[in-house]
């Protein structure tokens, strides 16, 4: 026979165990936003033709008048986990774009500041990367011409970017409030090829 103790005793602990579970934070749930087929669910600005599905990837290359381009999801994003994993050979100018006003997490040359600067903040506003935006150590962790992991989460007004597991960016400006599309970018003037593959995307609250 159970005794009213022991019955309290598991209830209180059932209740501590409820309590515990709940207070652990939430699991991302990831989603692929490419098919790796075709172009279903983007929309490329510009040229359509400087995008393509290709194997499972989306490149982005340069065409004959090296005009720049994006290709942007139809769906807007606010708080965010993006993954996904991306390839170039310099120079080239890429980036991923969110937020409104704009806001670029570059990837490649600066084509403002002719130099290394993937895993930086690009201010859309006002044109400029700043200080605190810049990315000081992502060139020790990312290598040109290969396969390199990008993640990168917008919660509020913190931007934090790793490449290949390694924290390079976290940025902070609330000056970026606005849910946008998320947009990939060739930029103009650079005869480039850029690859994305496993994009994926985890809402967060």
């Amino acid at each position: 026979m159970i005794s009213i103790r022991s019955t309290l005793v598991l209830a209180v602990a059932l209740a501590t165990a409820s309590l515990v579970h709940s207070a652990q934070p939430a699991v991302p749930q990831f989603v692929s936003i490419f098919n790796g087929k075709d172009l279903t669910g983007w929309k490329p600005d510009g040229d359509p033709s400087i995008w393509s599905a290709d194997q499972g990837e989306l490149v982005g290359r340069s065409n004959a008048k090296r005009e720049g381009s994006t290709i942007s999801t139809e769906k807007k994003y606010h708080n965010f986990i993006l993954e996904l994993d991306f390839k170039y050979l310099p120079p080239a100018d890429s980036g991923v774009i969110f937020r409104a006003p704009e806001l670029q997490m570059q990837i490649g040359t600066s084509a403002s500041l002719r130099t290394e600067l993937t895993g930086s903040f690009y201010l859309g506003g006002v044109l400029t990367y700043t200080n605190d935006s810049i990315s000081k150590d992502a060139w020790k962790y990312f290598l040109p011409g290969d396969w390199n992991s990008l993640r990168l989460q917008a919660q509020g007004a913190v931007f934090t970017v790793w490449i290949n597991g390694q924290i390079v960016n976290r940025y902070v400006d609330d000056k970026f409030p606005g849910a946008a599309p998320i947009s990939l970018q060739v930029h103009q003037n650079f005869d480039m090829k850029v690859e994305f593959k496993n994009i994926r995307i985890a809402e967060l609250k």
